[in-house]
Order: C-alpha cells, then sequence, then structure tokens
C-alpha cells in the first residue's frame, strides 16, 4: 500500500470526512484491521483565507507547495489536497514536489459520465464558481457545468464560510441549497457536484431534488484506489 499525504485545514471541518473514508474503504478492501497508511498536513486556515480573498494566490500556492514538501519529505508517495477551492492552485503545488497530486476533479468527472449525464450543477465556494480551473477541468471531460446566478453564488458562499468551515449545520441554510439546486435544474443541471468539500456536511443525496456528487467521498474512493495499486 502506497502511503498517502493529506493536505488538510481547508476547513479541518472537511478533513475529519477525509480521514475516516480513506480508512472505511481500506478496511472494505482488505478487512480485518487494515487501514489506511496516511500523513496528514493541517495548515491554519486562518492565513490562507485572507490571501484567497485578496486575490493572492501565488502566495497561497507558495504556502501549500511549502507544506506539500514536508510530507513528501516524510515518506508521502501521493498527494491529496483536502479541498476544492485550493485546487486553484495545484500547478504551484506540482513545482514543489515530485509526488503526483490525485486531483479532486478527475473522479467527480468519471462518476458524472458513469452516470450518463452532460450537464452538472456546481455548488462551490465563489471562487471555484467564478474561476475558469475547475469548469474548465470538467470540460476536458466532456461535460458542462452550471453555476447559480449572483445572488445564488453568494449565498452559497455565506453558508460554506459563515457556518459549514465552522460546524454549523442550520436546517435554513439546508433549504435554501435545496432551492438553488432547483433553479440549477431549471437551468439545465442533471446533476450537482458538491464542489466544496463541507458542503456534505449539509446536502445529502436524500436531500437533493438532483443526483448529488459528493467529491470528498470520490476523491478518497480515487486516492484509495491508486494507494492500493502498488
Amino acid at each position: 500500500m502506497r502511503t498517502l499525504g493529506l493536505l488538510g485545514g481547508m476547513s479541518w471541518e472537511s478533513t475529519l470526512p477525509y480521514y475516516r473514508a480513506l480508512n472505511e474503504r481500506v478496511r472494505e478492501r482488505l478487512g480485518g484491521l487494515h487501514s489506511a497508511k496516511m500523513l496528514l498536513a493541517s495548515v491554519d486556515f486562518a492565513e490562507i483565507e485572507p490571501l484567497m480573498r485578496a486575490d493572492r494566490w501565488d502566495e497561497a500556492g507558495a504556502l501549500l507547495g511549502h507544506t506539500a514538501a514536508v510530507l513528501e519529505r516524510g515518506g508521502a508517495e501521493g498527494l491529496v489536497l483536502c479541498t476544492n477551492t485550493l485546487h486553484k492552485v495545484a500547478p504551484a503545488i506540482e513545482k514543489a514536489v515530485s509526488i503526483p497530486i490525485l486531483h479532486i476533479v478527475e473522479p467527480t468527472a468519471d462518476a458524472v459520465r458513469r452516470k450518463g449525464l452532460k450537464t452538472v450543477g456546481l455548488l462551490a465556494t465563489r471562487f471555484t464558481m467564478e474561476a475558469d480551473f475547475y469548469v474548465e477541468r470538467l470540460r476536458q471531460h466532456g461535460l458542462e457545468a452550471v453555476v447559480p446566478d449572483a445572488s445564488d453564488r453568494a449565498e452559497v458562499h455565506r453558508v460554506i464560510f459563515e457556518e459549514l468551515c465552522l460546524g454549523k449545520v442550520r436546517e435554513a441554510s439546508r433549504r435554501s441549497y435545496q432551492d438553488i439546486i432547483r433553479r440549477l435544474a431549471l437551468a439545465g443541471a442533471q446533476g450537482v457536484i458538491l464542489g466544496c468539500t463541507e458542503i456534505a456536511m449539509l446536502i445529502s443525496p436524500e436531500d437533493s431534488p438532483l443526483p448529488v456528487f459528493d467529491t470528498t467521498a470520490l476523491h478518497a474512493e480515487r486516492a484509495i484506489d491508486w494507494a492500493l495499486a502498488a
């Protein structure tokens, strides 16, 4: 089994499910007392979030690249970036290490295609919904992404940073997200990508009027596929 390097803490609320999901998948595959081999470097999100707001992505990339290099020196053989939004700086991280980054969009796109869907709604931070790095990567897989309108994007983003990143799960916000998903369906979405790792805390498949693609679960599954293919 290869050793995974988890780059987490963005936020730590979504890093916890990664640790559980990775170990559960190894137990399912290998049984007994088996668990995932991994190293975790958890950053202080309060140092990174202001860089994101100020559009200082180069600095965020340098900080995460340094942390990724620490994981590699510690013995990590593949890198799992436990966040969707910070995949924006994945190229900078790749330059800082010689081990592969197991990109979150790849298993997500594969799951959408297996369902036979072509157009998906994208719920994420505004940094992800309003930039090209995520949507363009989906497009490379033959998929089109529909993002919410400006007011809905603001609400999705607000809930992530003011509630979910702080461990707050509110029923009113769940209803708000459900309404946004319905509007995405009217705009042509056949399914919805939970393109922020915290959103799965709020929206489960049972909560959504569209098929849900949980990026955290899909990313963890692909990471264990890779780790056990050694």
